[in-house]
């Protein structure tokens, strides 16, 4: 699954470190979601969004296979 998370931490001026404290997870997590190794559970997934006032789906993309 893609998703936009390096993108939005760029304009925010957000580190990984920094987000992932905010969102209670490790800095390895992060940097996991944005190479698209780990896709988030459903909470994560909410927590993200809502941290950057966005909907689910403005952050992941999901691509059928």
């Amino acid at each position: 699954m893609k998703n936009k998370l390096v993108e939005l931490r760029e304009i925010h001026s957000i580190k990984q470190e920094e987000l992932a404290d905010v969102l209670e997870v490790s800095r390895q997590t992060i940097s996991s979601l944005e190479k698209g190794r780990y896709n988030p559970s459903i909470l994560l997934a909410f927590k993200i969004a809502k941290y950057f006032n966005l909907k689910i789906e403005d952050i992941f993309i999901y691509e059928e296979e």
